[in-house]
């Protein structure tokens, strides 16, 4: 059977490894990417406490030495059903199931202003993008003589109260009372704010009320102004304006406020749900297709009696569909009967600082904060990237910045271009 995988997140990576050495299956994963990465600790890579290759590794190194599984580089422009054709940028590739593990992308929800002046905080690329930006604002303020201008490039707004914007958040906060003090003695009288906005009335809305009280306290206590039913309505000439009328003055919005998947030509519109994700079956098969699936962020499961609404948008979801929908392919091709997919809850976590972190475990119920949840925070994150190089690389990258409150990845890299504009 010939399989095609687009996107190599957690579904499509996990998919491809179960299908691995199996000769049943020619797998062909395809991303825009010639790398898998761990999204959860870009922000890390964002605030300059990892290197990219940390959280990073080569598709073509993972798997060289599975003969049934090939690398393609391209994007996905199209789909012919008709045909199990996909339309790449560099050229098309036959199938006989096609597998989307898209994930997700930023949402700005139709506000274009955002969109053109905000940092998002999704990609490697959004990631570097955003040290660059911030380091080069810092070497502005440090310099700059209005005290009113200084202090837009000091303001931090993170938009979003989920597990990205609280730790991103308390990142900032640590680096604001910690380094930054020490390196930039021309700021040290300078006022600065970082700010949390959400929407909604609590930080990370799924998590317990336990873990929301917490996060909320801790982040007080760092120094962070939280603003909660805050709904971001445009960002323009250096103001965030928001739906009660208010306003602040920052150069710095970092979006992490929402995602949304990607619609691609060829797939009925009836295929599409909420958030624009593909509606699928208990098997992952799309809606109003005969052999084309989904997996992970990019699509919408209801049959899931515990999750009526659908899954979260988590890794675990991305893990488990890609592994279920891997041992059902292997069922098929035994013409043995496919079994339904069915989430396990594992819980949920966010780390806030230094030594502090929360943890929900759904069975037992059981809550964990500060030390304790902060090791497991550790734990469970490095066990889950894709290569011991990473976990060794990231495990002493972070006892170096414990034990000296310190990181040495503050610089400002990035490729000189032609007829260059102001940052």
């Amino acid at each position: 059977m010939r399989i095609v995988i687009i996107g190599g997140g957690f579904a499509g990576i996990n998919l491809a490894e179960e299908l691995a050495g199996n000769k049943d299956f020619k797998i062909t994963l395809v991303d825009k990417n010639n790398y898998n990465f761990f999204p959860p600790l870009i922000y890390q890579v964002a605030t300059a406490y990892l290197e990219p290759s940390s959280i990073s590794y080569p598709f073509r190194k993972l798997f060289r030495n599975r003969k049934n599984v090939q690398f393609r580089l391209g994007e996905l422009l199209s789909v012919k059903p008709q045909e199990n054709k996909v339309v790449l940028h560099n050229g098309e590739l036959e199938y006989d199931s096609l597998v989307f593990a898209t994930g997700a992308e930023t949402n700005y929800f139709g506000m274009e202003n955002v969109m053109k002046n905000a940092i998002p905080m999704k990609t490697l690329n959004d990631a570097i993008e955003m040290r660059n930006k911030l380091l080069q604002r810092m070497e502005k303020a440090a310099i700059c003589k209005n005290s009113r201008e200084r202090r837009k490039y000091l303001n931090i707004v993170v938009a979003g109260g989920g597990p990205t914007g609280v730790e991103v958040s308390g990142m900032f906060a640590e680096m604001r009372n910690g380094v930054l003090r020490k390196e930039y003695p021309e700021l040290a009288t300078s006022a600065s704010n970082i700010y949390l906005v959400d929407g909604g009335d609590a930080l990370l809305a799924p998590m317990s009320e336990k873990s929301q009280k917490d996060t909320y306290d801790a982040l007080k206590k760092m120094g962070v102004i939280i603003k909660l039913n805050a709904r971001v309505t445009d960002y323009i000439d250096d103001t965030v304006h928001f739906a009660n009328g208010e306003t602040i003055q920052s150069k710095n919005l970092i979006w992490a406020a929402g995602v949304s998947a990607k619609i691609f030509e060829g797939l009925p519109q009836e295929s599409y749900g909420r958030g624009r994700r593909m509606i699928v079956n208990e098997f992952n098969k799309v809606a109003n297709t005969e052999n084309i699936y989904a997996i992970g962020d990019t699509c919408l499961q209801t049959t899931d009696k515990d999750f009526p609404q659908g899954h979260p948008q988590v890794a675990q979801v991305a893990i488990q569909q890609g592994e279920h929908l891997a041992k059902n392919f292997k069922r098929m091709v035994k013409s043995e009967e496919l079994k339904p997919f069915k989430y396990k809850d594992k819980g949920s976590m966010a780390i806030i600082g230094k030594n502090k972190a929360v943890v929900d475990l759904p069975k037992p119920k059981l809550h964990f904060k500060g030390f304790i949840a902060w090791l497991m925070w550790l734990f469970i994150h490095l066990m889950s990237l894709i290569s011991y190089r990473n976990r060794l690389t990231t495990f002493w990258n972070w006892m170096v910045a414990y034990f000296s409150k310190d990181q040495a990845f503050r610089m400002i890299i990035r490729p000189e271009k032609k007829n260059k504009t102001p940052a």
